[in-house]
């Protein structure tokens, strides 16, 4: 049996369970040469699916209605007709939502359990690493001794981008929305201080505050008034990374905003928005680099992992009311 997951309709504001349907299908599964047949391990939800889930021009198409929804996959080998996998092995890559598919290997990537767990491989040492990693050093460009702020700070990308920014020697500040994303913020990932964006009554003064010799650098993954507070309060030459900005992904009218010109100007400041995929020629220094500080234990990643294949409707849901703790997955 094969169950999966498609778009029924596309959302309208937050997406909603109903705009998923669940299919099952009974048949028998058998492959030809060249293909492997697939069980999903570990599903990833990430804030951009939503992006797909409407049909607006975008750098990477809409998901097609009544047709799975895909994201990162972990997935188990369970047969192979195919010369470079053997059943027993687990792969990374772009799949559908279904329990079992088959495949033929293309954009697949071998993992191994015995380095890392594998749901590490959707996460940091996955696209969410290599975002975190590429968006800070090609475009932030850090110099030691400089100020960097997180929006979204305990997400799964915004953790991983105050780390290695430490690691680098800046002073980081991340912004969250609890006291208690603040304080892992500080006593797991090592940030220098944490602004919670629900309770600071000025978000513009407690970024000042926090950060009393200016901003040199800001990863933005919110967008809206958080990253509009940041903005009064940056340097000359300031370099602004536009990763994500998920407080305007279920936004149904145009969004307000103060406007950035005279920001830029006067400070000279660089703002410039990124697809991971734009530095595909550097994924091999970027793992490289992240296995290392993992493996050195310099880097530490956090996980809200949902259980059960029904769930990851839910778990995708969850990410736009904050419920994740760094990386959402989910196991089935």
């Amino acid at each position: 049996m094969i169950q999966t997951i498609v778009l029924k309709d596309r959302p309208e504001g937050k997406p909603t369970v109903s705009d998923f349907e669940f299919l099952t299908d009974e048949s028998d599964i058998t492959i030809k040469k060249g293909e492997i047949l697939l069980e999903t391990v570990y599903v990833s939800v990430d804030p951009y699916l939503r992006g797909r889930m409407s049909d607006a021009k975008s750098y990477i198409p809409s998901f097609e209605l009544n047709k799975p929804v895909h994201s990162g996959v972990i997935a188990k080998v369970l047969e192979s007709e195919n010369e470079k996998f053997k059943g027993g092995e687990f792969v990374s890559g772009m799949l559908d939502w279904k329990t079992k598919q088959v495949s033929n290997g293309e954009g697949l990537l071998k993992v191994d359990e015995n380095k890392a767990p594998l749901s590490a491989y959707l996460g940091i040492l996955g696209m969410t690493g290599l975002t975190a990693y590429l968006g800070l050093t090609q475009i932030g460009k850090p110099k030691a001794g400089e100020t960097l702020v997180v929006s979204g700070a305990a997400g799964a990308v915004g953790s991983v981008v105050g780390q290695i920014g430490k690691l680098l020697g800046l002073t980081v500040i991340g912004i969250a929305g609890t006291d208690e994303k603040i304080e892992m913020l500080k006593t797991k990932f090592g940030f220098d201080a944490g602004i919670n964006y629900n309770t600071s009554k000025d978000i513009k003064a407690a970024i000042a505050k926090a950060a009393p010799n200016g901003v040199d650098i800001y990863f933005d993954n919110v967008g809206g008034s958080i990253s509009d507070a940041v903005l009064f309060n940056i340097n000359k030459f300031a370099r602004l990374i536009i990763c994500g900005a998920i407080s305007l992904y279920n936004s149904i009218e145009l969004p307000q905003s103060v406007s950035v010109q005279p920001f830029l100007i006067k400070n000279s400041a660089l703002m410039q928005g990124f697809i991971v995929s734009n530095y595909a020629d550097k994924f091999p220094e970027a793992m490289k680099e992240l296995s290392t500080w993992l493996a050195e234990d310099k880097l530490a990643y956090t996980e809200t992992v949902v259980n059960g294949f029904e769930n990851i409707p839910t778990a995708f849901i969850d990410l736009f009311e904050g419920k994740n703790k760094g990386k959402m997955i989910v196991k089935i």
